[in-house]
């Protein structure tokens, strides 16, 4: 038996239906608003992120971008600094670079402070950082003090060791005095001893960036885990290296990072105490002081350009290859939100 229905009625059912999908049916933020009035919206979006972002923008493009591309530029040519470069070298630059056996001893020399300063740095931060978060007396005096040397201008840390670390200073000095002259030495002229000297001097001055750092790191640890182990009848030491060591992790690998950048990059404090002989006498060279000894000393701004874009791609590469390998895990869940 077939029902007919009633045309007021199946009127009203569909239009109750068309009610109901719309109060049920989620509503986008541009749902009932005229295509006029969300290119006004998306209009006024941007020109937000242009006020906001167009200064620093300008700013990095300014001082970071165009000073690559320039120095890569003035890389193909021989420039004595004036005037419009026009004696085009090609690569030749580069090849000069590449084979320079004094440009080989500057790299070699980065790569040893790079190493030096990890292994050295590292623990010895890290057992500072662990000792100051513990509560004893003077502990913000004993962080000042550790800290001082960081904010000490590389111009007076340069000046400073290396009048107390030449053949007449105060360390062969001290060292006389106590009954040890013995141990004299050219601490800063002899190549068996100089770059040794620059890393134990790296250390005193950028080991309480580390301290610092780790100590933030370890604030950030919440207490219950190291009471909850101890109340399980963890050691100390079994806490630190269980609990407190695996979750410094993040924190230890940034520092890590930091330090391999500057390592590379470093140029002040080798200059001021060792001045520009330093591949000839002492043995401390980097390729910092080899692009301004070879390059603005040398009235060759071209061959100056091409070895800091030499600098530039290795520090690229370290940083690229370090951030794939290393810091993977520390970025995937920041970056996309996921777990690691």
């Amino acid at each position: 038996m077939t029902t007919v229905r009633h045309p007021v009625a199946t009127a009203s059912d569909d239009v109750a239906g068309r009610r109901l999908a719309e109060e049920g049916a989620p509503r986008t933020p541009s749902a009932g608003r005229s295509p006029v009035r969300r290119r006004r919206e998306n209009w006024r979006i941007r020109g937000e992120l242009a006020i906001l972002l167009g200064p620093a923008l300008v700013v990095f493009v300014s001082f970071v971008i165009l000073p690559v591309v320039l120095a890569a530029y003035y890389g193909f040519y021989k420039w004595s600094g004036f005037g419009t470069p026009t004696d085009f070298v090609g690569i030749r630059n580069y090849v000069t670079i590449l084979t320079d056996p004094a440009f080989h001893e500057a790299l070699g020399h980065n790569a040893f402070i790079v190493v030096g300063s990890l292994v050295l740095q590292g623990p010895l931060a890290l057992g500072l950082a662990l000792l100051l978060n513990r509560k004893m007396r003077a502990q913000s005096l004993i962080r000042v003090l550790i800290f001082v040397p960081y904010v000490i201008s590389e111009v007076v840390v340069g000046l400073g060791w290396g009048l107390m670390l030449q053949s007449s200073g105060a360390m062969n000095g001290m060292l006389e005095k106590i009954g040890l002259g013995a141990l004299r030495a050219d601490w800063i002229s002899d190549p068996a001893l100089a770059i040794w000297t620059l890393l134990i001097i790296i250390t005193w001055k950028y080991i309480g960036f580390a301290v610092i750092l780790f100590l933030a790191g370890l604030q950030g640890i919440p207490e219950e885990l190291s009471e909850a182990a101890a109340i399980d009848g963890a050691s100390y030491w079994q806490i630190q290296r269980h609990i407190v060591l695996p979750l410094m992790g993040p924190t230890i690998r940034i520092w890590a990072f930091l330090s391999i950048i500057g390592s590379l990059q470093l140029f002040d404090l080798v200059w001021i105490i060792w001045g520009q002989y330093v591949a000839s006498t002492a043995g401390t060279s980097t390729m910092a002081t080899y692009m301004v000894a070879n390059g603005r000393n040398a009235g060759s701004f071209g061959y100056g350009s091409a070895v800091a874009v030499v600098m530039f791609l290795i520090s690229l590469a370290v940083a690229l290859v370090y951030q794939r390998f290393v810091l993977r895990r520390d970025t995937a869940g920041a970056l996309t939100g996921g777990t690691r």
